[in-house]
């Protein structure tokens, strides 16, 4: 069922909402939009315009490493201020509801936990650009660290002091293993729970697009709230191409 405007939309989750007794939202780029974080691979995204750096040149190559950096410094004007937006404070409202155990996200922006989520409730299929690990022993390091780092050395992204390991981001790049931790949880999660909500994900990115499929294939109703169509539209219980922010808007606990 394509919801044909926003207050059908609104009224129909509601009524899902109220029935279910596990709810588990599954959030891609568009819920982060309206916060000013870019869309990555939509068209005029970052990745129309420039190359993603593949995980094995950061590993080869000290240049790549130094670029890698500058370009997660220079994102930082874009989208260091950003706040949670309508979507993801309604989620949070959920999740003090004791509905919504966690929420699976592909977005490294931290704004579920600025949301209001617990850090552990929080399951970064991508990983989080909000700070750095050594990939050897995985030291966490902060960002302004490994910025004056840089500064103090001509621009040359610094190795880990402990170890001599190289320092990334704690994201997941292109060519990089995904985190098992993270996908056993969603795993589990997506076939624990009664109600299966794919927000903002345009449902591409493989292992991750799978989840929706396992929450469904276990019985929970399934609702695709996203700009444009997905593959996954004909076998959801709901499919809603409203804004994302004015569709949870009403969800927001005052």
């Amino acid at each position: 069922m394509i919801a044909p405007d926003l207050q059908s939309a609104t009224d129909r989750l509601r009524d899902l909402f109220d029935v279910a007794e596990v709810v588990v939202p599954f959030t891609g780029a568009g819920i982060s939009t309206e916060c000013g974080i870019p869309d990555f691979r939509s068209p005029g995204g970052l990745w129309t315009k420039m190359r993603p750096i593949e995980f094995s040149d950061f590993l080869a190559s000290q240049e790549m490493r130094n670029e890698s950096w500058r370009r997660r410094f220079a994102m930082e004007e874009q989208f260091g201020g950003a706040k949670p937006g309508r979507g993801h404070l309604a989620l949070a409202s959920l999740y003090r509801s004791g509905k919504v155990p966690a929420v699976i996200t592909q977005n490294i922006d931290g704004l579920h936990h600025a949301s209001g989520f617990a850090a552990d409730h929080v399951i970064e299929l991508h990983g989080n650009t909000t700070y750095a690990t050594c990939l050897d022993c995985a030291k966490r390091y902060e960002l302004p660290w490994v910025k004056a780092r840089m500064a103090g050395a001509n621009g040359c992204a610094p190795d880990c002091p402990d170890c001599g390991g190289y320092i990334k981001t704690a994201t997941v790049s292109f060519g990089q293993a995904m985190p098992e931790e993270p996908m056993r949880r969603a795993q589990a999660l997506s076939e624990s729970c009664d109600l299966f909500l794919a927000i903002g994900s345009s449902l591409v990115v493989w292992p991750a697009a799978g989840f929706p499929l396992v929450a469904k294939r276990n019985g929970a109703r399934l609702v695709i709230i996203n700009r444009d169509a997905t593959e996954f539209d004909d076998v959801a219980d709901l499919v809603v191409r409203q804004d994302i922010g004015a569709v949870l808007a009403p969800f927001i606990a005052h």
